[in-house]
């Protein structure tokens, strides 16, 4: 699998009299994990559609770091698992290649269902399943695909602390090959999983200067760890006042 980043240029979004972003600029290096942070309501989401393509922006425009389009090379992993309920765990992870009709790879599923600790799982329905377990799913649905590039909204923010510790650590193992723009408001989630962070604002568009050092997943207790969250929670305070 090649290696791709992400070019956002001279990107504006506007809703009326209202501009959520204005002349975004930004570089998303092949294979390193990124977060974007933001108070609510400054456009993340609306960045990261646009990047999936799934929106238009107002001005500008995103293209893969060889130049082409990032459609059909992204995969994306949401908030929600928005697993279907009538099927089975192995036939959630297989969702995308039965819905375009394609032959679903029974092997590639057993694998990823035992990378994510689910192999003993594979028939059960999502109601059997614990929050974590189907976001673990979802994350294998995600890697099913076999996209260089993976956008992801918020995908640990509802479970526990303890569960989303171990998601994060298993989905840092798992996408180490690829590009990764995570969307979070937990400083330690980004300082944790993240090679660069980018900071969201109306006021003062992308602030890009706060880069993690070493290799994530870092360990919830690295001083070093720590010393970044309380920089990253600092920015964010001077961002939206």
């Amino acid at each position: 699998m090649t290696a791709l980043g992400i070019q956002v240029r001279d990107l504006s979004l506007h809703y009326g009299t209202r501009t959520l972003f204005r002349q975004l600029n930004i570089d998303i290096p092949a294979g390193q994990w990124v977060s974007l942070l933001g108070a609510s309501g400054c456009g993340k989401t609306s960045l990261l559609r646009i990047i999936a393509g799934l929106a238009v922006p107002s001005t500008g425009h995103v293209c893969a770091s060889d130049g082409g389009v990032l459609q059909g090379r992204l995969a994306w992993m949401g908030q929600r698992d928005l697993l279907y309920p009538w099927l089975s765990v192995q036939d959630n992870v297989a969702l995308a290649a039965r819905l375009r009709g394609e032959k679903v790879d029974s092997a590639w599923v057993t694998h990823l269902l035992e990378q994510v600790g689910l192999a003993s799982s594979a028939r059960l329905l999502p109601a059997a399943l614990s929050g974590g377990m189907r976001q673990r799913v979802a994350l294998a649905r995600t890697l099913y695909e076999r996209q260089p590039i993976v956008l992801m909204d918020e995908p640990f923010s509802a479970l526990d602390t303890l569960t989303r510790t171990r998601l994060q650590t298993l989905a840092a193992e798992l996408l180490a090959d690829r590009t990764v723009l995570l969307i979070t408001h937990d400083p330690m989630e980004a300082c944790r999983l993240s090679h660069r962070l980018l900071v969201l604002s109306a006021e003062q568009g992308i602030d890009d200067t706060h880069a993690v050092l070493g290799s994530p997943p870092r360990a919830p207790d690295d001083p070093y760890l720590l010393q970044s969250q309380a920089a990253l929670l600092q920015q964010l305070m001077r961002a939206h006042g």
